[in-house]
């Protein structure tokens, strides 16, 4: 059985930012990937606020996003027409594998998507199918800060310890892939802090506010179940690393 509809509507609706990561720090990779460049496509988009908040800094951008679900993107795409930037962003749901484009992009973004792909490996190469020579790319991913124990594991849902690899591998298999790290940030255990607390209290606040709710009882269970797995599981037993990379001389060209 899926999670409710109305705690994945609530789950970041304090963080939208779907990753650990503060809003000054997200508006600097921002700027460090997207600033000055025309055009932006974000595999795995959520409900694409990554895309909004870059428009909003980059008034020539334009940005085009791609994601399984399309939860939330009315919401988004309602707030990007009233701060008068609707006409230059476009959402589509859809598998982002499968996704073309008819030209490159200068930038790419996938935060949080890997598994999407498949695999960190499987991200790099799809992401480089879409970017344009000399574009950027910014990619955000899991990683063991220490080999995880059972109770990590476990409080993952049972996730396996082949799931992600420790810092310097993350960072090797990028280089094996072709790609050039030019800027990284490991997220701090304030901000992962900062996004477990906003994505279970939100949920949580709105059950007791709405016991009649058909969902609340589930959203509440459903809520400290995830609690629960992060406090006494993986809190401080998972890392999260946002890289800006350069594809060197491998990128596309296309006319």
């Amino acid at each position: 059985m899926g999670k409710p509809t109305t705690l994945m509507r609530l789950a970041h609706s304090e963080h939208p930012i779907a990753s650990p990561l503060s809003d000054a720090r997200v508006d600097d990779l921002i700027d460090r990937t997207v600033g000055g460049r025309g055009s932006v496509l974000d595999l795995g988009c959520g409900d694409g606020t990554w895309l909004l908040r870059a428009l909003l800094r980059n008034p020539g951008l334009t940005a085009v996003g791609v994601d399984t679900s399309d939860v939330g993107f009315e919401q988004t795409l309602a707030q990007a027409a009233a701060a008068g930037v609707g006409s230059r962003l476009t959402l589509h749901q859809g598998d982002a594998r499968e996704h073309t484009s008819d030209a490159p992009f200068d930038a790419v973004l996938s935060v949080g998507a890997a598994y999407a792909f498949g695999g960190l490996g499987r991200t790099l190469d799809a992401a480089r199918g879409h970017l344009a020579t000399d574009g950027l790319l910014l990619l955000g991913d899991c990683f063991w800060p220490v080999p995880p124990s059972r109770a990590v594991l476990d409080g993952l849902g049972g996730a396996s310890a082949d799931d992600y690899l420790d810092l310097p591998g993350t960072v090797d298999l990028v280089t094996q892939h072709g790609w050039a790290a030019v800027h990284g940030h490991v997220s701090t255990q304030e901000e992962w802090d900062d996004y477990e607390w906003a994505w279970t209290g939100a949920p949580a606040r709105w059950a007791v506010e709405n016991p009649a709710h058909p969902e609340a009882r589930e959203v509440l269970a459903a809520v400290e179940k995830h609690r629960d797995g992060w406090l006494h599981g993986y809190r401080g037993g998972l890392g999260f690393v946002t890289l800006v990379l350069h594809p060197g001389r491998s990128a596309v060209t296309r006319p």
